[in-house]
């Protein structure tokens, strides 16, 4: 009995166990940069922060653990507001983040390559601007890369075709313009390629697996137009200077014929 009460104290005693402060400082200034006008995260505060698990239990809503760490984040549809946080990255463990059907706005921070155990992005339906960055082609795990529905603009990175396990892919419906890279849409080997729903709603994107522009076809028609209607003005003007001449040598001829009349004596 005395060793029991010893080793319930002896416990009691024990600190309890922190988070890592890698994931603290991650959560930290991720509520930092977003804005939540609904209130659909008030358990996000600094005391649970500073220890979000307990081995596969989590106590903020829409995070899961595993190990006592934060490898899945989920906060989709919830109204939220503001920026990514480029502290994202400090969830070294993440497996797994889905931000989507929000109204989040601001660029793809850059630092998200450093989520190497990044295997699902999940950024559609939001307001992101800027460009996509290449660097998550150093997240190698990604299976998914799911962007549709944002205004992201220029071009998609070639780089992001060098990604084995892409599976699913999608960037449409945004404001991206250029070639659609042939290491996307038209992969080799046994890789998954992307059909045309990956890439519509960008204006400005081009190539297979669209079919050719209707303004490339013009283009051509144009040019044999402009073939045509400069060789059938040429001949016009030719015509035309033909008949000014002819015109003028009847003049002179009849003009010579005047004068010679006029020479010759009267019988």
């Amino acid at each position: 009995m005395g060793l029991l009460i010893l080793f319930l104290v002896t416990c009691a005693a024990l600190p309890l166990a922190s988070s890592d402060p890698n994931d603290e400082a991650c959560l930290t200034h991720l509520s930092q940069s977003l804005m939540d006008p609904l209130k659909n995260l008030q358990n996000w505060t600094k005391s649970t922060f500073s220890n979000p698990c307990s081995g596969f239990t989590s106590y903020l809503p829409g995070a899961t653990c595993n190990n006592g760490r934060i490898y899945k984040l989920s906060l989709t549809n919830l109204s939220l507001q503001g920026s990514i946080s480029p502290f994202l990255s400090n969830c070294t463990n993440l497996q797994s983040l889905d931000l989507s059907s929000n109204s989040i706005s601001g660029p793809i921070p850059q630092d998200l390559q450093y989520l190497v155990n990044l295997a699902v992005l999940n950024l559609s339906s939001n307001r992101l601007e800027g460009e996509i960055p290449p660097q998550l082609t150093l997240c190698a795990y990604l299976n998914v890369i799911d962007l549709h529905d944002n205004l992201l603009t220029g071009q998609i990175p070639q780089q992001l075709g060098l990604l084995a396990r892409l599976s699913a892919f999608d960037v449409s419906y945004n404001k991206l313009s250029g070639p659609i890279p042939a290491s996307l849409g038209n992969r080799s080997g046994n890789l998954p390629r992307f059909n045309a729903t990956s890439f519509e709603g960008n204006k400005g994107l081009y190539g297979y697996p669209f079919p050719p522009r209707k303004s490339e076809g013009l283009s051509v028609l144009a040019i044999v137009g402009i073939g045509l209607g400069s060789g059938l003005a040429s001949l016009v003007l030719s015509f035309t200077g033909v008949c000014i001449w002819l015109k003028i040598t009847e003049q002179k001829m009849a003009a010579e014929e005047g004068k010679i009349s006029q020479l010759m004596p009267d019988y």
